[in-house]
């Protein structure tokens, strides 16, 4: 490891992965924390019913319609939007504290909870997953048989929307192949680890301390 590299370290990454509904943002999230455990996934609170295998604290947090607007009214939210009429928010207060002990903090959320972040913690590092057609979108969508054909329309709609705010983003992902998009995630987290901007304030710092370290050295052996 060189100097650069474990300097950046001591800095947590604020990871936002978002895009269209059905592009496989949890699947890649998924297998990107199985390459990265040292990543930290936020759970996101949510006032829609729990789908069949989820799991309260491991998929999300399930709260009431009531119980969610109580939340925004106590700021407790980094982001939160509303998506085919239900609540979808980050808890704000888990996520600064895993950056503040150096840890990189994941967020899997849309688009409309992107641009908040966005506005609130520009220092992040904003990935856009993309589908490699549109037509490979919309058989995603069906494929879950979760929801009827007004939901769909709905989410199709909303997923064009989406797609036009792609420059709100760093980096675009196409996930036209899970393995293929992990590893492209992966190198651009590692490379945002030593961007100069995060490490030269840290960096300048120890080259200082070290050049001081050698000065006394030197006098010490004259």
């Amino acid at each position: 490891m060189t100097d650069g590299e474990e300097t950046a370290k001591h800095r947590g990454l604020l990871i936002v992965l978002s895009g269209p509904s059905g592009v496989g943002k949890g699947t890649v999230g998924k297998r990107l924390r199985a390459r990265m455990p040292e990543l930290v996934y936020s759970v996101s609170v949510t006032s829609r019913p729990p789908r069949a295998g989820e799991v309260e604290g491991v998929n999300y947090f399930f709260r009431t319609r009531s119980q969610f607007e109580e939340m925004i009214r106590q700021d407790a939210f980094l982001e939160w939007a509303e998506y085919v009429s239900n609540y979808y928010g980050t808890p704000k207060a888990f996520v600064f504290e895993q950056l503040e002990q150096g840890r990189d903090v994941l967020l899997e959320i849309d688009v409309q909870g992107a641009r908040q972040v966005r506005e609130r913690y520009p220092g992040g590092v904003f990935i856009f997953l993309a589908p490699p057609t549109w037509e490979a979108l919309a058989e995603r969508i069906s494929a879950r048989g979760t929801e009827d054909a007004i939901v769909i329309r709905r989410r199709l709609a909303q997923a064009a929307r989406e797609v036009e705010e792609i420059g709100l983003y760093d980096y675009i992902v196409v996930n036209d192949d899970i393995d293929a998009a992990v590893e492209r995630i992966r190198c651009i987290i590692a490379a945002e680890h030593l961007r100069t901007t995060r490490i030269v304030e840290d960096f300048v710092r120890r080259l200082k301390r070290e050049e001081v370290r050698d000065e006394v050295s030197t006098d010490r052996r004259s």
